[in-house]
């Protein structure tokens, strides 16, 4: 074979110590990707991919078709990048970087790095020829007066933005679609041609027929007409679309489960432990329709024994089929208020991974012995069969265990003491959850509950019970157990990661609680237990609700990684999701690699290597903030509806936040938040102390402050921006509060805040992007 100067040595003859895991993937394995980084690092020099093939001895043209779609795969994931002369990197080339854009309100963006560095800056003028998820490559072109790296972009590599929802606008001889997503900042121009049957003021999808770019506009054609606005259910189809979930089963994915029976075959439980005849149930929600774990406790002469029963979803989804390629692909079911896009098919959701009573089902077992003082001495995993005693829910549980239900106890009667003892067993376990500082913030979630034509009738908050803390309790204890199964068998994993405070955020809340002459120990590093000896310390106080908020907003925010870094706010060293595996593609991930380990297999055969695992938990991640974004969006509009029939009516509320432009008020007993604008403070001129989280009158010395008691009226409600305008009608006395003049005044200063709410907002918006 001949050689040139670009060449490394000759690595056709080369073994591929990941060869067993390749052939178990493909029919014809190609070398895996850890050998082609490694013949890249060894030539010290970009590679064409005719080279690369040579070098391994890639002769025909299936092979090298499968090479570069390999290549390309890497690429994709950040592991090579494609210079401009035609040859592929290790990373992302020489000082350059690949990753995803993040687009926000206010024109500018981020790149978020493929490998797991820190955001970089995005200017609105590098934003202008971008969209939100395209991929590209950028360098760092230096830091801005806060301390950000900034970059400039220097190719788009991918467009990940074919389609916007939106309103259709046509005046004159121009038209064009306003996109839902305000993180998308372009209007998409519509040819005369193009507009099809849309009439003005309708919700459209517009197809992208030409990306934007430093000049222009992007343009598109009107692909389908949504309907009017205010149409019921509206709200969740351009949730859908405006954030590209996918909502449709393949044909590929429908032929594959075309065979799929109700019923658990018989050859299916083969090999498997019987735990039929053990009193399992499962404990959920009144509406909930697919059941993935089950419980049971038995007492033990040094303690007890507690199994948690999980629907066996790997035994149905298997790698590389077009199920589970769509179940990677959507990552998660979204939950929208009385509409669910499943991860998996309803005749599997719903049915045969569904623990549902009375039915023979597969399950993979985590087994705990757990000591009379709560510790778990020992756990291990197997696969069984178990058939669901009863289908219970929360509210019936706590009316048994905790009310003494007379009527519900009879009803359970044959079931009561083992329900008994798993109540036993909790508040022996919870007491060691309190000792160790696991956080348990008591925080408020409500419930949308509708009327006709999907009017809201009311907004309801939701009672978590000690039912709902009793199964949380037993899902954290087999999800830390699965983490640590697989740490101590080294597999690749994938690990729910929860880092402590930033220095940034934890300086920010130690400054405010100095101002209201508290302490949060810990020093530079603070403790779970630190916050929660805090929380604990001030519950009888009046603005402990104040204090629990800010506790909260210094925490980072959970992703899926396979670094070891423990979970902060459960105190534990090692978490994994274990537990929910039909809706969650992250817990499918852990049951196969137990599923693996169970089978006596070496990790290095395992499917998945360390550096797939790194880029499933970034899309898994990323998926999993996709679909809270997409719900929160769904819920703010449903609560702007709800709003318009009220504008002029008066409100107490509570300041749940200050900015630079304002500060937001949730309206107690309905759970709606809107903004009131510090142009609408009369009187005086205001400044924001983001230290003390508060808006201070410069003549007067007003104070509005978080946690603040207040009466509003509402005055404008915006269903395109999905916002709701207050005006104060009266404070309470603690914001009425008189603070002390300010050190730096003058009304130059003071006129500034009034005169540019804008910049304010986009400050404002920028900390509330940078805190998710």
């Amino acid at each position: 074979m001949t050689t040139n100067s670009d060449q490394p040595a000759d690595f056709s003859t080369f073994v591929d110590p990941h060869a067993e895991r390749e052939a178990e993937k493909y029919e014809n394995p190609i070398p895996s990707r850890e050998l082609i980084l490694e013949l890249i690092q060894q030539a010290g020099k970009p590679l064409r991919r005719q080279q690369i093939a040579q070098q391994f001895g890639l002769e025909s043209a299936d092979a090298q078709e499968a090479l570069r779609r390999r290549l390309r795969a890497m690429e994709r994931d950040g592991q090579l990048s494609f210079n401009s002369r035609q040859k592929y990197c290790i990373g992302s080339g020489h000082n350059t970087i690949a990753g995803r854009i993040l687009g926000h309100p206010d024109g500018f963006g981020f790149l978020k790095p493929d490998d797991g560095s820190e955001d970089l800056f995005l200017s609105p003028r590098e934003m202008k020829p971008l969209m939100p998820n395209d991929r590209v490559i950028a360098r760092v072109s230096g830091v801005d007066r806060r301390g950000r790296r900034e970059a400039a972009v220097i190719e788009i590599t991918e467009r990940n933005t074919h389609q916007i929802v939106g309103r259709f606008f046509s005046e004159g001889r121009v038209a064009y679609v306003v996109p839902d997503n305000k993180k998308i900042n372009h209007e998409v121009l519509i040819a005369k041609e193009d507009v099809g049957s849309a009439k003005n003021g309708q919700i459209v999808v517009a197809e992208i027929l030409q990306q934007p770019s430093s000049h222009c506009q992007p343009i598109g054609r009107i692909a389908e007409v949504l309907g009017l606005h205010m149409a019921p259910g509206m709200e969740i189809e351009m949730a859908i679309r405006s954030y590209d979930l996918p909502n449709q089963w393949p044909e590929a994915l429908l032929a594959e489960i075309k065979a799929l029976k109700p019923e658990v075959p018989e050859e299916a439980k083969q090999g498997r432990e019987d735990i039929r005849q053990l009193p399992l149930v499962t404990i959920d929600g009144e509406d909930a329709r697919d059941f993935d774990d089950a419980v049971y406790a038995q007492k033990t002469p040094k303690g007890w024994k507690l199994l948690v029963a999980i629907a066996d979803v790997s035994h149905y989804v298997k790698v590389g089929t077009a199920l589970d390629d769509e179940a990677k692909s959507r990552s998660t079911s979204v939950y929208f208020p009385e509409k669910v896009i499943p991860m998996l098919p309803e005749i599997l959701s719903n049915g045969l991974c569904s623990l549902n009573p009375a039915v023979d089902r597969l399950c993979m077992v985590c087994e705990l012995l757990i000591s009379s003082e709560g510790l778990v001495l020992r756990s291990r995993f197997f696969e069984a069969v178990m058939r669901s005693h009863a289908r219970l829910t929360y509210s019936a549980v706590a009316k048994m265990l905790v009310e003494g239900d007379q009527k519900l106890i009879k009803k359970h009667q044959e079931l009561m003491p083992h329900l008994q003892t798993l109540y036993d067993l909790y508040k022996v376990m919870r007491q060691q959850r309190e000792l160790r500082g696991a956080m348990d913030f008591d925080t408020q979630e409500t419930k949308i509950v509708f009327g006709p034509e999907r009017k809201i009738a009311e907004i309801v908050p939701l009672v978590r019970n000690d039912a709902h803390k009793l199964i949380e309790e037993f899902m954290i204890t087999a999800n830390t157990a699965a983490a640590r199964f697989l740490n101590r068998k080294k597999m690749p994993r994938l690990l729910r990661i929860h880092d402590g405070p930033s220095a940034e955020k934890l300086l920010a809340l130690k400054t405010f609680l100095n101002e209201l002459g508290l302490h949060l120990g810990g020093k530079a590093e603070p403790t779970p237990l630190d916050y929660m000896h805090l929380l604990e310390s001030v519950q009888q106080r009046p603005d402990a609700h104040l204090i629990q908020t800010l506790l909260l907003r210094s925490m980072s925010q959970a992703v899926y990684s396979p670094e070891t870094k423990g979970h902060f706010g459960l105190a534990l060293d090692a978490y994994a999701h274990f537990t929910s595996p039909i809706r969650r593609y992250p817990d499918l991930l852990v049951h196969r690699a137990i599923r693996h380990c169970l089978a006596g297999h070496k990790p290095d055969t395992f499917h998945y290597s360390h550096d797939d695992m790194v880029v499933l938990g970034e899309h898994c991640s990323a998926n999993e903030r996709r679909a809270d974004d997409a719900t929160r969006d769904v819920v703010s509009w449903l609560k702007c509806e709800y709003m318009m029939d009220k504008i002029g009516e008066e409100f107490a509320g509570v300041i749940s936040a200050v900015t630079g432009f304002g500060f937001f008020v949730e309206l107690q007993a309905i759970y709606v938040e809107g903004l009131v604008h510090i142009a609408s403070l009369q009187d005086d001129y205001f400044n924001f102390d983001p230290g003390k989280h508060q808006l201070y009158g410069e003549r007067s010395g007003i104070r509005y402050r978080l946690g603040d008691s207040v009466r509003i009226r509402l005055i404008r409600v915006s269903l395109d921006d999905k916002k709701i305008d207050f005006e104060l009608v009266q404070a309470g006395k603690k914001a009425k509060t008189k603070a002390a003049p300010a050190k730096e005044s003058g009304k130059k200063k003071a006129k500034k805040s009034k005169a540019e709410p804008a910049k304010s907002n986009a400050k404002a918006k920028s900390r509330k992007r940078r805190r998710s």
